[in-house]
């Protein structure tokens, strides 16, 4: 099997004869400062990866061929149903690189669209891809700073500006509510965050890691700082949780917030978070609202912690504007018990969810 890799990029001839000609008809710049010709029509679309994913399923749900990972049972109820049952078809960038070259040229899309870092390396890559297949590949920048630009260029890429505007004007007025909000809480005034991952909360993302950094948009204070400059991913001791002892714990794994809520670790029931019943259930369907991927599903996430954190400085109704979120985003409109199941515990309360009808 020949794949396509971050560094490197494997074709032979008859990936030339296999690449077709697209009939140009404008040329944009994309993110990373590429001219990329597109085509006259846009009718199928291949992401390059999970962040990408989520990006044209807003933009443009139809366009996609296919998940990077097939949808999970508990995602399904969140997406519109012409796309709940399309196709796993592996990603170009990121962990694992699982996409082939021949899926790509069988699938024959009309573009490849990355959305993330913007780097040479994304670039080259950009570049190979798109040389040796014939299919155009665009660059859009994924930073939480770009996510109203990139939008908008989006809008400009898919011949959708309306749609484009309007999900840029959902993220620059969140920022500039975060902004008027945060500019008025001094540093040591905001709470101490800890994230914890996996089943038994002993892996985070360190401050400034993109895993983390939606912990500081939000005005709160990542208790994970490496002193040695890492970024990323790191597992740490229960005596560094202890002695870090967060104001609010985050997590996105169910299990160990069962453990947590249930009293069952002791570590866990002496730290301050826990006693006074800070620890959240982060949703994760479709996407999750912290992280996985980080994309632009994490803006529902951002006006949840923000309000986490800040409480009534931040307004935020968990069900009204979570219903308006996937409404414009997502294309569905969330049912009451799909929605008591998806915000289970996100606020801190034992969830009541209905039984199903």
């Amino acid at each position: 099997m020949i794949r396509i890799e971050r560094r490197s990029f494997v074709a032979g001839a008859s990936l030339m004869l296999l690449a077709r000609p697209a009939r140009a008809a404008r040329t944009v710049t994309d993110s990373a400062g590429r001219s990329v010709e597109l085509p006259d029509r846009i009718d199928k679309v291949f992401a390059a990866g999970g962040p990408a994913s989520v990006v044209v399923y807003a933009m443009r749900a139809e366009t996609m061929v296919g998940w990077p990972r097939a949808l999970r049972a508990e995602e399904r109820p969140f997406i519109a149903p012409a796309q709940r049952d399309l196709p796993e078809v592996g990603l170009l960038t990121g962990r694992g690189d699982t996409a082939n070259v021949e899926t790509v040229l069988k699938i024959r899309p009309d573009l490849i669209v990355d959305y993330g870092s913007v780097r040479q390396t994304f670039a080259s890559l950009a570049d190979s891809v798109q040389q040796r297949t014939g299919i155009p590949y665009v660059l859009v920048d994924g930073r939480f700073e770009s996510t109203a630009s990139s939008f908008r260029l989006l809008g400009t890429i898919f011949g959708m500006p309306e749609r484009g505007e309007a999900l840029a004007k959902y993220s620059d007025d969140l920022f500039k509510s975060l902004y008027t909000t945060l500019a008025g809480i001094p540093e040591d005034q905001r709470p101490r965050v800890y994230l914890a991952r996996g089943p038994d909360g002993l892996e985070t993302g360190l401050r400034g890691s993109i895993n983390t950094e939606i912990i500081e948009r939000a005005g709160g204070r990542n208790v994970a700082d490496a002193q040695d400059q890492r970024r990323g991913i790191a597992n740490v001791s229960s005596e560094q949780i202890l002695a870090w002892n967060p104001d609010v714990i985050i997590t996105w794994d169910r299990n160990f917030h069962d453990k947590i809520a249930k009293g069952g670790d002791p570590l866990w029931q002496g730290l301050k978070a826990v006693k006074e019943g800070r620890v959240y259930l982060a949703p994760t369907a479709p996407f999750g609202w912290i992280d996985r991927p980080p994309s632009i599903n994490r803006l529902i996430g951002l006006r949840w912690l923000a309000n986490l954190f800040h409480g009534p400085r931040f307004p935020f109704d968990i069900r009204q504007d979570t219903r308006a979120f996937y409404k414009l985003f997502y294309h569905v409109d969330v049912t009451d018990h799909d929605l008591d199941t998806l915000i289970a515990w996100a606020d801190g309360k034992p969830p009541s969810i209905p039984a199903r009808r």
